[in-house]
């Protein structure tokens, strides 16, 4: 019997720790992750103020794009290797580029439009944020449903370039607001079992690839939402 509740104390000690480093580590993930959405948005409303400045980067979307999938897919799959401070400041830097895609907004919606959709966006992420930590059911079955969603839309995506089409804008919103919601909480289970057994040699650099990967699920949600509920000037 000693042995035996000895077995569980430690165990049970073991988990408590456990549990609090995980809490930490996502408390790292969402302060970085607030910081990259404060940055977009805060450069997204200066270059909205400055005319010259958002023509600018109206006639340099292309480049601005192409600038952000290098970023993302650099702190994707070789953040493991970078030190924490080259993390953040990709994702910083990422960030910024995004405020100067995101300034065209204010000339295409009304910005309260804007607004609402941000508060929608947080309320729904904030709730299955909630979920996909306190739920006992493993997320992990629905990573098929979720990825082959995303890869469906970033089909109907190159098809909308060619054909274009109400209908299929529509259902493209649609789907991304059932993806990158259930990406909300999908990819919160995923990054605590990503601390848990991680090989990335500094924890810090790891938090900015989970900032990044709940950032993208937030911004998508957004344009989505904004998108299907959103008024045009």
């Amino acid at each position: 019997m000693a042995l035996g509740y000895g077995y569980q104390q430690t165990g049970s000690v073991n988990d408590t720790l456990a549990q609090a480093s995980a809490n930490t580590f996502m408390a790292r993930v969402y302060r970085w992750m607030f910081a990259g959405l404060t940055v977009t948005g805060l450069v997204a409303m200066y270059v909205a103020t400055q005319p010259a400045l958002a023509m600018q980067a109206a006639q340099h979307m292309w480049l601005l794009f192409g600038a952000e999938l290098a970023m993302v897919f650099g702190l994707s799959f070789f953040a493991h290797k970078m030190s924490a401070a080259m993390a953040a400041t990709l994702f910083l830097a990422y960030a910024v580029l995004n405020g100067l895609t995101f300034s065209t907004l204010f000339f295409v919606f009304q910005l309260g439009s804007i607004v609402n959709a941000f508060f929608l966006t947080a309320a729904v992420f904030g709730a299955m944020s909630i979920y996909g930590t306190y739920t006992k059911r493993d997320l992990s079955s629905w990573r098929g449903f979720l990825y082959g969603g995303l890869f469906g839309i970033l089909g109907a995506m190159v098809l909308g370039f060619f054909f274009h089409s109400a209908l299929l804008q529509f259902l493209i919103n649609v789907a991304m607001v059932v993806v990158f919601t259930g990406l909300a909480a999908y990819d919160q289970q995923k990054l605590r079992k990503f601390h848990a057994s991680s090989g990335y040699s500094s924890v810090g650099s790891l938090a900015i690839v989970g900032a990044l990967m709940l950032y993208l699920d937030f911004i998508n949600l957004f344009i989505a939402l904004l998108n299907l509920t959103g008024k045009r000037r």
